[in-house]
Order: C-alpha cells, then sequence, then structure tokens
C-alpha cells in the first residue's frame, strides 16, 4: 500500500464527525488512483441517491445519471450485488462500455471515460458508494487500484460506522450525568475496545479502567457494558 494511502487512513481514523471524513476523503482520494474525479454517494433503500459530494464534476451529473437510472449502470448493478469495488473492464469489453445506455447518456457527456467504484457497508445493506474517474486519452484503472479502493473502502466504512455511534452517545439524554473523560470510554467502548485495549488507550492501568466502569454503570443504572451502550444509544436490548 502506497504511503498517501495510509497517511489517508491515519487521517480517517481521526476524524469524530462525518463531515471530517468526508473532508479527508475528498481532500486526498484522487490523489491514490490518479482519478481526474471523484466523490461519493449515499443512498435511500430504493439505492436513490440522497446525499452526494463530487470533485471534478459539475452537480448537473446527478440529475442526469437519477433521469437514466442505476439499473442502467452495470458498475452499480455490480456493487448492489456483490458489495466489492469494481471497474468497466472488469464486466465489460471496451466496446460493450462505450456502447452501454450510461456511457452513452451520462459519461460521455461529462468526458468520462473510465470509472472505479468501491461499495460502502454498513447495517447490513449497500449504504452508499466512493467513485473514481479518468478522462478521455488515459489508462483504465487496474488490478491494483481495485485493491486499493477495497481497502479505502472498508476503512471509510468502518470509520462511518464509529461517528455515527459516537453521535448516538453524544446525542443521548444520558450522556450528560457522564464526565467527558467516561464519555470518551464509553465511545470507546461503543467501537469494540476492550479492558486492556482501553488502558493502552487512555494512558492508564487497567485497574483504573475498571473503577471508571463501576462509576458509570452506577451512574446509568446498569450492570454490563452492553446495558450501558444500549441506554446510552437509547435504545433497547430486548
Amino acid at each position: 500500500m502506497s504511503r498517501k494511502l495510509h497517511s489517508l487512513f491515519s487521517n480517517l481514523a481521526s476524524a469524530n464527525h462525518e463531515s471530517e471524513l468526508r473532508e479527508h476523503f475528498m481532500a486526498k482520494a484522487g490523489d491514490i488512483v490518479a482519478a481526474t474525479a471523484w466523490g461519493w454517494k449515499f443512498f435511500a433503500d430504493d439505492f436513490r441517491v440522497i446525499d452526494c459530494e463530487f470533485h471534478g464534476l459539475p452537480s448537473s451529473i446527478l440529475q442526469h445519471y437519477q433521469e437514466v437510472g442505476y439499473r442502467y449502470d452495470p458498475l452499480m448493478c455490480f456493487a448492489i450485488q456483490y458489495h466489492a469495488p469494481v471497474h468497466e473492464e472488469v464486466i465489460l469489453t471496451p466496446k460493450n462500455w462505450q456502447h452501454s445506455i450510461i456511457y452513452q447518456h451520462v459519461f460521455s457527456r461529462y468526458d468520462i471515460e473510465h470509472i472505479a467504484i468501491a461499495p460502502l457497508i454498513g447495517d447490513g445493506r449497500l449504504l452508499g458508494k466512493i467513485y473514481f474517474t479518468r478522462g478521455k486519452n488515459t489508462p483504465p484503472f487496474t488490478q491494483e487500484n481495485l485493491t486499493q479502493l477495497s481497502a479505502l473502502s472498508t476503512h471509510l466504512s468502518v470509520c462511518l460506522a464509529k461517528v455515527k455511534l459516537q453521535q448516538k452517545v453524544r446525542e443521548s439524554p444520558f450522556v450528560n450525568c457522564l464526565t467527558p473523560r467516561e464519555q470518551q470510554i464509553a465511545n470507546l467502548i461503543a467501537e469494540g475496545l476492550k479492558t486492556v485495549e482501553l488502558s493502552a488507550e487512555l494512558g492508564i492501568t487497567q485497574n483504573s479502567v475498571k473503577q471508571a466502569l463501576k462509576r458509570m454503570f452506577a451512574k446509568l443504572n446498569v450492570s454490563t457494558r452492553a446495558e450501558m451502550i444500549a441506554k446510552l444509544r437509547n435504545v433497547s436490548l430486548g
């Protein structure tokens, strides 16, 4: 993996809000695979685009894409079926790609000759995608590029889940009874960290972690970590 990609991983992992994830991704992602344009999209349950961001493309492309529909986009259909990264030459010959409806009516209009996409996964479904394009007279994306995008989409999916969990905890009606340090511990537990990992992350002893948890349990009137996180997210374990 390239140094640029690992640097982006690090920046994504440090983000505390979705806006920070967007900023880091949009600033650096295109350089990793030498894309001329890139962005991300989020979908409703019917795969209609409900949120998107572009770099290097006008916003009008979304309208034209929606008019044609994702069912005529073979890359999107592949991502829906397999939840895996793909570029056009994985599933089509260059001739068939150029004759496809989505290429003829959308991509060629915006000088998009090559495109690669990778899925954003959460809650067991396709939440969205990241995409990268190249114009005419440029080489197509490669298998190495797909490997890079697979790693990037995995990291981004995990980081999206993390910030959503943190947001739920921050918005909980019970969170104000915890100190800022205890809120930090709760967020880390929501990410799945165990006692030894909490100790290393926070720079305190494992006994200090256990004592902090005992105080937090008492404040929230719970007896397990799962109960605590469920209460902070305002959901029922039942």
